[in-house]
């Protein structure tokens, strides 16, 4: 016989709310195990080897404090050990290096690229003591499409295609920033003869070469905000964020 119900329900306890999970101090990189990109290992090596190749060609084709003295050239070698480094990272499927100095190799790069392209090309621009702009095919044109065409344009292949997006942060430009400013210190305290035209103290006063110089900082300062603002707005060249 079974029990009358009772009339009046006793009140039940209440059930504890689960607790909220602590959020994770591990970023999402770690988590997620990088795999092995041999196609991208070899195009970042063949990248270093186009960009080391315009270095040594450069040092070469003059003194080597010649050589070295150049923006470009100075570029190229960070471009050339951040290509390897990556290159070695993507092989050995290990996680890839800090964006902030991938977007500086990319960043100095590109300027080296647009600043020859836009203001140097047409002109009697040499890197070597001839005032007689190169001939083409010549050891001193391919050191020039070398450092400003090829090594650049891989450079930016290789961040469209083979790097993940919204990896930049709006922080890093005036960072890197802090290298350009460096190099405008050497370059002035360096003296004549003066490697770019635009920046002759000798032909246009200190006044309007720091005027170019300004100039062309904003310049370098709004490529880099586009850099960061296009990482945030192209695809992922693929799904898994490596």
């Amino acid at each position: 016989m079974t029990a009358p119900i009772p009339r009046e329900i006793p009140d039940l306890p209440a059930v504890p709310a689960s607790p909220l999970l602590p959020r994770s101090p591990a970023p999402a990189r770690a988590v997620l195990a990088p795999s092995h990109r041999p196609r991208t290992a070899l195009f970042r090596l063949l990248t270093a080897l186009a960009a080391a190749a315009g270095v040594v060609l450069a040092v070469l084709t003059g003194t080597p404090a010649h050589g070295l003295s150049y923006f470009a050239v100075q570029a190229s070698a960070l471009l050339t050990l951040t290509m390897l480094l990556s290159a070695s990272r993507a092989w050995r499927a290990r996680h890839p290096l800090p964006s902030w100095l991938t977007g500086a190799a990319l960043l100095y790069a590109l300027v080296s690229a647009l600043t020859y392209h836009l203001l140097l090309a047409r002109t009697t621009f040499s890197m070597t003591a001839s005032s007689a702009p190169p001939e083409r095919w010549h050891t001193q044109w391919i050191t020039l499409q070398l450092l400003h065409t090829v090594a650049p344009a891989a450079a930016l292949l290789d961040w469209l295609c083979l790097t993940p997006a919204a990896r930049l942060h709006l922080r890093q430009p005036t960072t890197w920033l802090l290298y350009p400013l460096a190099y405008l210190a050497f370059y002035l305290t360096r003296g004549a003869p003066y490697l770019y035209p635009f920046l002759n103290a000798s032909a246009h006063g200190y006044r309007s070469t720091l005027a170019n110089a300004l100039l062309l900082g904003l310049a370098i300062y709004a490529l880099a905000v586009l850099l960061v603002a296009l990482d945030h707005t192209r695809p992922t060249p693929f799904r898994r964020r490596l």
